[in-house]
């Protein structure tokens, strides 16, 4: 058998027999495996293996998988007491103080973001009657994984479209660029859900716009080749960054020439770093995902633009042209980020729990006070930071050394920690202690960072 890659990846199952204390393995293969690394404990009547070439590809795995371990969000989540999840609300997140300063911060990014392009917001109900889904199309292909009593996927495209038929619209009003942030719920696998990454719960930088058949080129063009900029506010490398074009599934609405055109001008539009995905299309129109391959390399799938040809016939949305006819506009999803909760999970990951920048993260400055006469200045200090912008917090603890003070900062990755002192009173100043992210020295009044999003 000549491996594929570096890495001989099959799993496979051992029969155990216990003899005198002595475990023996019976295994169904007529090909040598050695070396191998067991995945789980020994103890039951199986045991997961992992097969490889060498000892080399095996310490290289195993390098993998600790370097996965330490970055792991869940354990970063938990660590710096940013989330939590609880088996009362299976697949949803909660959110503490920390971590939620991380969310908002985010949505906030984003919603500066898409009012700068032309959007307006929108805000939309989370209970639906399912003569919504009916009508949609959702409920004969998605019911199974519809929560009956919640709003269970992108709800905000169907809300758009009610929006869109409540007058008659004229040519001139398009685009219409609508977004909307509601909450959204899926009934996922209890297997499927995995930290942030798979929720049950979660919130997505929906945004739609209705336009003419001949703005659509525009809009797509327009979307994907400037998630590049969007990305890189966080730090993310552009060379991790790759489309894929996914096209006509099986189960389908419309006429294939429909399909066929859409897909077509999607391929023009594209320069470098593109896939083609064949058949992995939504089923009311082919769609345009961006692809994120975090440090370790993994990929996420979170930008993403699609082409709805169904929903405006669904809902016989029409407007007026320059002609005095009724036309049927062409409506595009897209979302920017995607979901919140598994950008932060890519993002603390990524950057192994030292969030990119000083405002995403929530442990921005830290005041640590050195004597008895510096409470009032601290409290004056404080609150320039926070009238600045920045979370700020002080450390007054009474039984502990400054060092001690200024070492456990240094662990909950304040991205500044500020002493003050009788001298610093005096002077108007605060002293910087070395962080990873600077060293030592004297800094005046607080300004806000250019580079924090939102």
């Amino acid at each position: 058998m000549r491996p594929t890659h570096y890495m001989l990846p099959f799993i496979f199952l051992f029969s155990i027999f216990l003899f005198s204390a002595t475990l023996s393995f019976s295994v169904p293969l007529s090909v040598q495996v050695s070396p191998v690394t067991l995945t789980n404990p020994v103890g039951t009547s199986g045991v997961m293996g992992v097969a490889f070439p060498g000892q080399r590809e095996r310490e290289e795995w195993e390098r993998e998988q600790e370097e996965t371990r330490k970055r792991d969000h869940r354990r970063i989540g938990k660590d710096q007491e940013l989330f939590f999840f609880n088996d009362i609300s299976p697949g949803s997140c909660f959110f503490l103080p920390k971590g939620a300063h991380i969310y908002n911060t985010l949505a906030d990014f984003i919603k500066t973001e898409y009012r700068r392009r032309g959007f307006h917001e929108v805000v939309t109900p989370t209970l639906y009657s399912t003569a919504l889904w009916e009508r949609s199309g959702h409920w004969e292909h998605y019911s199974e994984n519809m929560f009956t009593v919640t709003g269970p996927l992108n709800n905000s495209s169907l809300c758009s479209s009610l929006m869109f038929e409540q007058r008659v619209r004229s040519w001139r009003e398009l685009p219409l660029r609508w977004a909307d942030f509601g909450a959204l719920h899926r009934n996922e696998l209890s297997g499927a859900l995995g930290g942030l990454t798979r929720v049950r719960r979660f919130c997505q930088d929906d945004a739609h716009i209705f336009c003419t058949p001949e703005q659509v080129h525009t809009h797509t063009h327009t979307h994907t080749h400037t998630h590049d900029s969007y990305h890189s506010v966080f730090g993310l490398c552009v060379s991790s960054i790759w489309i894929l074009l996914s096209t006509r599934p099986p189960p389908c609405l419309g006429e294939p020439a429909l399909w066929d055109h859409a897909e077509q001008r999607s391929l023009q539009q594209f320069g470098e770093r593109w896939q083609l995905n064949p058949g992995d299309g939504a089923f009311y129109g082919p769609k345009i995902d961006i692809q994120i391959k975090d440090a370790i390399g993994r990929q996420h799938q979170c930008a993403t633009i699609q082409l709805d040809f169904q929903l405006p016939i669904r809902f016989d949305l029409q407007y007026v042209g320059g002609d005095g006819e009724t036309h049927r506009p062409v409506m595009v999803h897209r979302a920017v980020l995607g979901s919140l909760e598994r950008m932060i999970a890519i993002l603390a990951e990524n950057f192994g729990g030292e969030e990119c920048l000083c405002g995403l993260s929530p442990a921005q400055v830290i005041i640590i006070p050195v004597g008895g006469g510096s409470e009032s200045y601290t409290q004056q200090v404080v609150r320039q930071f926070r009238e600045a912008g920045f979370m700020a917090d002080v450390d007054d603890d009474q039984g502990a050394t400054l060092n001690k003070k200024i070492r456990s900062a240094q662990l909950a990755q304040y991205n500044y920690i500020f002493v003050v002192g009788e001298k610093e009173c005096e002077s108007g100043t605060v002293r910087r202690e070395e962080t990873d992210r600077g060293g030592p020295g004297i800094t005046h009044t607080p300004t806000r960072h250019t580079e924090q999003p939102g």
